[in-house]
C-alpha cells in the first residue's frame, strides 16, 4: 500500500474521543451538533463509533471515493456527511450504514472527522467529548470487521495483516452500486 500523506498535509483529519459523561451526547444531540456545524461551515464533519473505524486509510479512502463520486455527478444523498457514512460503512443504504458506523448509546469511544479549516480536536467540546488517543487510530480487529459486516468466511481468505484491505475493498464497492435514482427502476 502507498504511504499515507503526512498528517499536516491532509485536508481530512480525525481525532479519537471518549464520552465525558455516560450516555452523553445522545444520538439526537450528535445530529443537532452536526447540523449546527454544517450551517456554520461547508467543511465536512462526521462522528463515528471508534469500533467501526479501521484506521487512517479507511477514512481517507472513504473520503477520496466520496470526492470522486461527487466530482462525477453521482451524488447519492444531499448531505455530504451522510454520504461519507455510506463509504465508511461500505454500504449503499443509509440506515444500514448508520447501524454499522453510527453513534450508539452504549459506545464509549468515537472518531471525529473534519475537513480543513476545521480542527477535529477543537470541535470535541461541542460534542461533549474529550480527546482519547487510544480510540483512533487503532489496528483492525475482528470486532471492527464484525461491525462492518465482514464475516469469518471473508476473513479466512487473507491473513490478519491484510484485514485492512478487506475494509478498503468494501469502501470501493460502494462506487459499484447504483446511486439513488440511477438504478434499474429509473423511468426512461
Amino acid at each position: 500500500m502507498a504511504p499515507l500523506p503526512p498528517v499536516d498535509e491532509r485536508t481530512l483529519r480525525a481525532a479519537g474521543a471518549r464520552r465525558v459523561n455516560p450516555g452523553s451526547p445522545t444520538t439526537p444531540q450528535v445530529v443537532a451538533t452536526l447540523r449546527e456545524i454544517a450551517a456554520e461551515s461547508p467543511a465536512l464533519v462526521a462522528l463515528f463509533d471508534a469500533t467501526a473505524v479501521a484506521g487512517e486509510r479507511h477514512l481517507l479512502s472513504a473520503w477520496a471515493h466520496l470526492g470522486r463520486s461527487r466530482a462525477r455527478g453521482e451524488t447519492r444523498l444531499r448531505d455530504r456527511g451522510a454520504e461519507f457514512a455510506l463509504y465508511v460503512a461500505g454500504d449503499d443504504q443509509l440506515p444500514r450504514a448508520l447501524q454499522k458506523v453510527g453513534v450508539r448509546a452504549d459506545a464509549e469511544q468515537f472518531v471525529l472527522v473534519a475537513e480543513r479549516p476545521l480542527d477535529p480536536v477543537a470541535l470535541l467540546p461541542r460534542f461533549q467529548l474529550a480527546p482519547d488517543p487510544t480510540a483512533y487510530p487503532r489496528p483492525v480487529d475482528e470486532g471492527t470487521l464484525d461491525r462492518l459486516g465482514i464475516d469469518s468466511v471473508e476473513r479466512s481468505t487473507v491473513p490478519p495483516t491484510a484485514w485492512e484491505a478487506l475494509v478498503l475493498e468494501r469502501v470501493a464497492l460502494v462506487d459499484l452500486s447504483a446511486p439513488a435514482g440511477r438504478g434499474a427502476t429509473t423511468k426512461t
